[in-house]
């Protein structure tokens, strides 16, 4: 983007905000109304679909045969659970609720109504959610960690039952949002308590004083029997070291998927619609953290996750290791994310703190590119430009593998070979750095009354409450989006677009997708023995006692494993994507 036309971005005019929200728009000359009217009828079957046959007590999946006799989250679960981690539950919240908005029609707000209020069955006493949720009871949750979760090789974060809730994944972010949402919509008392909830979460749960000061863990209130390492069978390769070297890696400050910035998006959300502006000096906390954590030149990065406190010899804010395939190590796309939230730091506090180092980040970054031999002979890194991980004081990439064939006879390990590397978590990322500094140069040239002026727009400058942004579910929000006067348009659908919708949906009243991922059905814990193939080393899937999720297009090239067709079934992602579509399509939205 030319400096112009950002500038221009940055000064678009401010509109006057209120407290409610505008419903229903009328067509514009180019959406025919006979189109217009089949449009939101597709709209209210397929929710009604969704809400009425799908769902398990308005709680969601993220796909499921249309018999429903299988269902996935992350993994295969149970018919009587929800996935609060997204695409799940909240996200299929958010799209009702932007349904409403769009139309003003009831059919919409019920289904997003039983939504929230299945979010609250879920909501644990500490006030956020888990990555799932048993309608069942918590034995049968506990069932299912037991047997589907421990045996799924490659996710680990589902070995063990904790019982507490999660930052990860933007699980408690995106059910938090949505639950203020459901509460502004009609100030409808039943949502204000589990609300308040969730914000004293959030605010419990940030570390407070020292480096760690406006950080938060990835899971809180911490569980003192979290797992510290994962076991290693024989087999490990001479001179190869494995991840877990700082232990329990649940109470260290994450920036891994962006905890951080979520966390920040729904304060300042609640700032924004609740007008609680007694939020704010923990949002700037956080933002302050960030800035902190940043690492010492020439390595002037971050990590998935920092200590929050001392350990092993190493000081609170060091780099550390996360899940056994997470190394301790700096992370370059942990690092670009970074980046960009300092740069909407600044746009929402006109301080120049948050800018002060990001040419230190952005030429660390430059000093750790893949190398053509990298790219050349690992398929899998074709495409990107950095190793996912960088090791601390040499600045080498390092690569993490696997060998065995499930969780009981296999493990993971690192070393600097850049071939053999894991499908399920890439060993490369594309990262645009030249967009980064394009950027950072824009922002760090503007003259004070323009840097005023956003401060002015920012919820840093709020006295009363405002409406927020009137859909949730088209794109993701962005922090930028939170000034006042910031709207971004909808995409554009055609009417031609819209019109194969409404037929790819016909009669059955649901989008019929192939489904990216299967399963193997649970059959007991995996063999111990070893397995010295090469076959699982990247793949998805181990052996078939593996309940990790796999591509049937590409399956281990081992039998019984064949390549087959992916099957049909609801995918939520997909059934939010084409609602939103639609919705676009019925009341779209302009700058």
């Amino acid at each position: 983007m030319q400096r112009r036309s950002f500038v221009k971005s940055l000064l678009s005019t401010p509109f006057a905000l209120t407290a409610t929200s505008s419903l229903a728009v009328e067509a514009t000359p180019s959406q025919p109304a006979d189109l217009r009217s089949s449009a939101l009828d597709a709209m209210r079957r397929a929710v009604r679909h969704m809400d009425e046959k799908v769902s398990y007590r308005g709680g969601y999946v993220w796909a499921c045969l249309p018999d429903l006799s299988v269902s996935w989250g992350e993994m295969e679960a149970k018919r009587s659970m929800c996935w609060i981690q997204p695409p799940g539950t909240p996200t299929a919240g958010h799209a009702f609720i932007d349904a409403w908005h769009a139309t003003g029609e009831e059919v919409f707000y019920k289904a997003a109504e039983r939504t929230a209020l299945a979010l609250i069955e879920a909501q644990l006493p500490c006030g956020g959610w888990n990555y799932i949720h048993d309608f069942a009871g918590e034995e049968s949750l506990k069932h299912w960690y037991d047997t589907i979760g421990r045996n799924g090789w490659r996710l680990e974060e589902f070995h063990h039952y904790y019982g507490n809730a999660t930052f990860d994944d933007a699980g408690s972010a995106t059910a938090s949002q949505m639950l203020l949402r459901m509460y502004l919509a009609k100030r409808d008392e039943r949502f204000r308590a589990p609300l308040y909830r969730a914000i004293d979460l959030v605010l419990k749960a940030q570390y407070a004083g020292g480096v760690a000061d406006g950080g938060w863990p990835q899971r809180w209130p911490h569980y003192a029997g979290a797992a510290s390492k994962m076991d290693a069978p024989p087999g490990l390769p001479p001179g190869t070291t494995q991840g877990m070297e700082d232990g329990d890696y649940t109470p260290h400050v994450t920036w891994n998927d962006d905890v951080a910035g979520e966390n920040i998006k729904f304060l300042l959300l609640c700032v924004m619609g609740l007008g609680e502006t007694r939020l704010l000096p923990a949002v700037k906390r956080a933002m302050d953290c960030m800035a902190r954590m940043q690492q010492a030149a020439p390595q002037a990065g971050w990590a998935l996750q920092h200590l929050a406190t001392p350990a092993n010899g190493r000081p609170a804010g060091a780099p550390a290791g996360a899940r056994s395939y997470e190394p301790r190590a700096l992370a370059t796309h942990t690092t670009a994310t970074n980046i960009q939230q300092l740069l909407h730091y600044f746009r929402l506090t006109g301080d120049r703190q948050y800018l002060a180092r990001i040419p230190e980040a952005i030429s660390w970054l430059k000093s750790c590119p893949l190398s053509d031999a990298m790219l050349a002979e690992n398929p899998q890194l074709r495409g990107r430009t950095h190793p996912t991980f960088v090791e601390l004081g040499t600045n080498r990439p390092r690569f993490v593998h696997r060998y065995g064939s499930n969780v009981r006879n296999g493990a993971y390990y690192v070393d600097y070979d850049h071939r053999d590397t894991l499908s399920h978590y890439s060993a490369g990322r594309m990262l645009r750095l030249d967009a980064l500094q394009a950027e950072y140069e824009v922002l760090a040239s503007l003259p004070a009354g323009v840097i005023a002026e956003m401060r002015a727009r920012s919820p840093f400058a709020l006295k009363a409450a405002v409406a927020l942004p009137r859909y949730f579910s088209l794109q993701k929000l962005s922090l930028p989006e939170l000034l006042a006067g910031a709207k971004s348009a909808t995409a554009s659908i055609s009417t031609a677009e819209a019109t194969q919708l409404i037929r790819d949906l016909g009669d059955k009243n649901y989008w019929a997708t192939p489904l990216p991922a299967i399963t193997n059905p649970y059959r007991g814990d995996g063999p111990r023995d070893a397995f010295t193939g090469r076959e699982y080393m990247s793949r998805n899937v181990g052996d078939t006692h593996d309940t990790s999720p796999y591509d049937p297009q590409s399956p281990p090239e081992i039998a019984p494993y064949t390549k087959r067709p992916r099957p049909l079934g609801i995918n939520t992602q997909q059934f939010v994507k084409n609602l939103g579509q639609l919705i676009a399509f019925y009341a779209p939205e302009k700058t």
